[in-house]
């Protein structure tokens, strides 16, 4: 018997012995005990074909026990979650997980910060993110202190733990269906499809959850990926592709069924106009640049200092073109990222460069004419250039954005209810466990046209969103109702606020000039109503003991003109009267010269002067 017990270790040593140097002298790395049960898993790129499973994922590739060969694994099922970085994907890309760490896109300053001054529970000054970052460099170089908002215990930072943090490139979440996505680089590079479930080639994982559709990378994340948090709030990833969650009640609308299309958590969609971008065969990712979404390495309070293209970085203004630079450096701008592209600018080129003169990965001149190379096909594309075009020489027109005329719609949520109630639980996805406190919303009203507009951060008019009409109910640990749909506090005082806001649904043909100066919408009085007479506006509510309405920014009581909002960005502003009485006595001439001819009105215009001549008097008589 002993003979044969050392038999059995002689062999089962020669085994390792054998399989240890196969493993040591084999080039491609790939004889290991990961693969006698995953052996038809996908390679993760051509990239990394030569590294080992254990380099990633940690582990031991040498026992063939599934407990023993799975302990210690990085990240558990997820090695590029941010928690494991210095001993995974930072490995090798150091300076992209520095990127990453900084970037809004993880820590999610702005949404934290906007969300607690919405509710009037912070100074606006305090910055706080969702990972443990104390310190880090802003954009102008500076030192600046970041809390973790897990620290944070007043009910609006909460909400945000439990609401809008699942929407967060650090935080695994499944959000319903096309709504799951990985932490970390997974959550971008490796798409979690409709259920978040593997569908690859390896038996062994096929169905499980939380796992990505295959292991395969996707070096260039496609809109999907996009829309798997870009669904909700803003909707924008909807809104591109031509889809309005109108609908939230799963009423039938197609073949008995709700539709006629689905997204997380099971909300109806259907179709309207797409993006005129998207209608062309463009991604996201054709005009969103690596350093806004994966950061620069600077810590932004908000997405707006982040975010570097603007319209007029491709199709320039009507006084200048794109801004461009000849580029000559191999390890700069377009030619650092070339190889994950289909096509590449053409060394030497006019590179066309950022809002923050950055050059473009994708956008160049060529012989006068300006091109956008789609970054996954490698089609090119002819970028219009509006420079000179007298429809964009009109005054009072040069400090509004592009889109304020573009867009073809703008969602707007009206009537944000939420009700908290401490006597129930609810997951709290960064302090990742059940806490005390349930969050409920309901909304009054949803739109997209005719959407109001105001001054943005950059003093620019836009369109605004109500973010957020907040009205509170509040129940405490007792069961009792402390707060009954109480709007709250915004600076000092209940008010409604909006928000600055590029809804991505642009279209070619813009919004008539008949339209925006007739519809008193545009201006942010919603359904209210009003008298014109005499530069005076004198009334602007239905009734005279009819509430303010949901969608109106402005009121007109006992002949006083009134803000009833505030718009939550720094630096942003609601119209003022004056403005408003501009847009309404250019309906003066739109009347009969509707075409935006600059004949007309790229000069301030004399109404009273022009409106008594001979060529006017008789048609107003």
């Amino acid at each position: 018997m002993k003979k044969i017990l050392v038999l059995i270790i002689f062999i089962t040593t020669c085994a390792v012995i054998v399989f240890a140097l196969l493993y040591k002298n084999n080039s491609s790395k790939n004889i290991s005990s990961c693969i006698s049960c995953h052996g038809a898993i996908e390679v993760v790129s051509d990239t990394h074909k030569d590294i080992t499973c254990i380099e990633c994922h940690g582990g031991d590739e040498l026992a063939f026990e599934k407990n023993a060969s799975h302990k210690n694994m990085f990240g558990g099922k997820n090695p590029s979650d941010p928690k494991v970085w210095d001993k995974t994907c930072g490995k090798c890309h150091e300076y992209e997980v520095k990127r990453v760490s900084s970037t809004i896109m993880l820590t999610n300053t702005g949404i934290i910060k906007n969300t607690l001054a919405a509710w009037g529970q912070t100074d606006n000054k305090s910055l706080f993110s969702q990972n443990n970052i104390h310190t880090s460099y802003g954009d102008n170089g500076s030192i600046i202190n970041i809390s973790n908002i897990a620290n944070n215990d007043n009910i609006s930072a909460d909400m945000y733990r439990k609401f809008c943090s699942g929407c967060h490139v650090g935080q695994e979440a499944d959000m319903g269906y096309r709504g799951v996505h990985s932490s970390g680089c997974a959550a971008c590079h490796f798409p979690y499809g409709e259920f978040g479930e593997y569908a690859g080639e390896d038996e062994s994982m096929h169905g499980k959850y939380m796992h990505s559709v295959t292991h395969k990378m996707q070096s260039l994340p496609d809109d999907d990926v996009c829309l798997a948090c870009h669904n909700r709030s803003g909707r924008i990833a909807l809104s591109y592709s031509g889809f309005y969650d109108g609908n939230n009640a799963l009423v039938p609308l197609k073949d008995g069924i709700p539709g006629p299309d689905l997204t997380s958590g099971l909300r109806n969609i259907r179709h309207f106009q797409a993006d005129i971008h998207h209608t062309a065969g463009m991604e996201c990712i054709d005009c969103h640049t690596s350093n806004e979404i994966m950061g620069d390495g600077y810590y932004y309070e908000n997405m707006y200092n982040q975010v570097e293209i603007s319209c007029e970085s491709c199709h320039g203004s009507y006084t200048e073109k794109p801004k461009t630079k000849k580029e000559i450096k191999e390890n700069t701008g377009s030619q650092n990222i070339k190889s994950t592209y289909a096509k590449d600018i053409p060394f030497g080129s006019n590179v066309v460069l950022t809002e923050k003169e950055r050059p473009f990965s994708n956008v160049y001149e060529r012989d006068g004419e300006f091109k956008l190379i789609s970054k996954r096909s490698g089609i090119e594309r002819d970028i219009k250039i509006i420079t000179g075009t007298e429809a964009h020489n009109i005054k009072g027109h040069y400090n509004m954005e592009c889109y304020s005329c573009h867009s073809a719609s703008v969602i707007q949520c009206y009537g944000c209810h939420v009700e908290y109630n401490e006597t129930e639980t609810m997951f709290d996805y960064v302090k990742n466990q059940e806490t005390k406190g349930s969050f409920k919303e309901t909304e009054d009203i949803r739109t997209f046209f005719p959407f109001p507009l105001s001054y943005n951060q950059k003093g620019k008019i836009s369109p605004v969103t109500p973010g957020c009409q907040t009205f509170l109910t509040h129940i405490d640990e007792n069961g009792n109702v402390v707060e009954n749909d109480k709007m709250v506090d915004f600076r000092g005082k209940p008010q409604m606020k909006y928000a600055p806001f590029y809804g991505h649904n642009t279209g070619k043909k813009a919004v008539s000039c008949e339209v925006c100066h007739s519809n008193t919408a545009f201006l942010g009085f919603g359904d209210s109503l009003f008298s014109y007479d005499n530069k005076t506006l004198t009334s602007a509510i239905k009734c005279d003991n009819c509430p303010v309405p949901l969608n109106s920014i402005y009121a007109i009581e006992n002949g006083e003109f009134l803000s009833k909002s505030d718009i939550v960005r720094s630096g942003s502003k609601v119209l003022e009267k004056e403005t408003m009485l501009k847009s309404i006595d250019a309906m003066k001439c739109i009347i009969c010269h509707e075409k935006a001819d600059e004949k007309y009105y790229n000069r301030d215009i004399d109404y009273e002067k022009i409106l008594n001549d001979s060529t006017h008097k008789h048609l107003i008589n």
